[in-house]
């Protein structure tokens, strides 16, 4: 367990009368002390995420950490340290230390990583004594917005009856059910990243390396700036770096998973067998073939299930992922016995299915991927690694099992900045945006599937459109983002 690991003390310190009495005065200040917070609420899909200076700052982080450490507390058999990560934000570090102050202030231990991908925290939950985890990230988002998102002790994402908790403390709706009488202790404990690398390469350790193959990694001046090209380079393949470096100023900036065009520039360069690209926090991936190609999570997740299906390791021949996968995607996955479910947008929401049908594999075209065979939530460095052993252990290129697999139906994506939260939430009472749905639907008949959703994570309105042909897809892709910029943008 890693609890048995030595502590090494960290910022907190002061006689036994003096923690108790700040303990006791800091409780009273969170009592008294609300902050002015939005009518909305402020969980997500993915934890609470904004600009910061806006709705994030450093006294919200400190009523966020108390409140998730009373919640924790309150539901935990017993009390554990929480698990503290960030990323490479200029913000993270404000918030990550006002966060530490709550939950200190709420009688916990933390245990503060730095910076760590997503799934470190994640992982490190789920084989400890923690009674949670918080790591604060705004994932891809750009480099001005951050987030706070929080995992309950299986490393799974906070069930939303505890977020509800949380918020209601936030609220003042609540009071604590025991009361604070001491603080808890900050420890820096940088050594658990590498307990988190070693699990990473654990399953193919002994069975497949990747000697020979030569990967290309763009890290987006992100979480794994550290962590990835050793885990590579120690599996044996040759890597190529890209962004880096720690960077709070260019974190996602023209990089990373969101844009991968200078990945698949640099795989050609060089003649590699294959790129990755992770965002910031890396807990999603997407890959480029050697030919430069685009592989976004529904082939990752086609050919990932036919390996497992191949090896009698997917139960029901099952995946698990959205209503964004692709027609393609799911006609031949079908085809060769395979079934699909759909969820909401929100990996959140392909876990919980996981969960309730025993599914082992699931996950987002954008590339958050979770196999429950190795991990407890998405995971972009494992899938990584698994896709180049696949590769490796196929033999052939990456484009070749790319062009076995099946082709995309014809999918636009596009996103309409709503800064307005309550229009952005309530798109679906603006009548000519329905109506303009039910024409573009009832033209396009089976040949076709139209998705309008708010974004959980940024201010925007995300309209896709998938046809059979790229004509259909573009006339009412226009059709749809012309509506909804005319009737809910300012």
């Amino acid at each position: 367990m890693v609890s048995s690991i030595t502590r090494t003390p960290g910022i907190s310190g002061g006689s036994a009368s003096e923690v108790d009495a700040l303990g006791k005065g800091i409780e009273s200040s969170f009592a008294l002390n609300l902050i002015p917070l939005p009518a909305n609420p402020l969980f997500g899909t993915d934890g609470i995420r904004g600009r910061v200076g806006e709705l994030l700052s450093a006294p919200l982080a400190l009523q966020v950490g108390f409140w998730t450490g009373i919640v924790l507390r309150n539901h935990a058999t017993q009390v554990g340290p929480v698990i503290l990560g960030q990323d490479s934000r200029n913000s993270s570090d404000m918030l990550a230390m006002a966060l530490s102050a709550g939950l200190t202030a709420a009688g916990l231990e933390v245990w503060y990583l730095g910076l760590c991908p997503t799934p470190c925290i994640a992982y490190l939950t789920s084989i400890s004594d923690a009674i949670g985890g918080v790591m604060i990230s705004a994932s891809h988002n750009p480099p001005e917005d951050n987030g706070i998102k929080i995992f309950s002790a299986n490393g799974g994402k906070l069930p939303q009856i505890l977020q509800a908790e949380i918020e209601a403390g936030l609220r003042g709706k609540i009071s604590p059910i025991a009361r604070v009488s001491n603080c808890g202790r900050h420890y820096s404990r940088f050594e658990l990243v590498g307990h988190y690398g070693e699990a990473l390469k654990k399953p193919l350790n002994g069975a497949l390396n990747l000697q020979g193959m030569k990967i290309v990694l763009d890290l987006a001046w992100g979480a794994a700036v550290g962590l990835a090209p050793s885990v590579f380079r120690e599996m044996g393949a040759e890597v190529i770096c890209l962004h880096n470096e720690a960077d709070g100023d260019r974190i996602n900036v023209n990089c990373g998973s969101t844009h991968l065009d200078i990945l698949a520039a640099t795989v050609q360069e060089h003649n590699a067998d294959i790129g990755f690209a992770f965002d910031g926090d890396a807990d999603r991936v997407l890959a480029v073939d050697n030919t430069g190609r685009q592989v976004n999570g529904d082939y990752i997740l086609y050919l990932w299930g036919r390996h497992l299906q191949q090896n009698h390791q997917l139960p029901d021949n099952l995946i698990v992922s959205t209503v964004m996968a692709n027609l393609g995607f799911e006609k031949a996955w079908q085809k060769i016995g395979g079934n699909l479910i759909r969820t909401a947008v929100g990996d959140q929401y392909v876990q919980a299915e996981m969960q309730r049908t025993g599914g082992m594999l699931g996950g987002e075209q954008s590339g958050h991927i979770l196999c429950r065979h190795y991990a407890v939530t998405g995971d972009g460095l494992l899938t990584a690694l698994h896709i180049a052993a696949l590769v490796r252990k196929a033999g052939v290129p990456l484009s070749e099992l790319v062009d076995q697999s099946f082709q995309t139906y014809p999918q636009l994506l596009r996103n309409v900045r709503v800064v307005d939260r309550d229009r952005r939430l309530g798109w679906q009472d603006c009548q000519p945006v329905q109506q303009a749905i039910a024409l573009a639907e009832a033209a396009m008949g089976d040949s076709g599937r139209i998705l309008v959703r708010a974004s959980g994570t940024e201010p925007v309105i995300r309209v896709m459109v998938e046809a059979a042909n790229a004509e259909l897809t573009n006339y009412w892709t226009n059709e749809l983002v012309s509506k909804v910029q005319q009737h809910l943008m300012d």
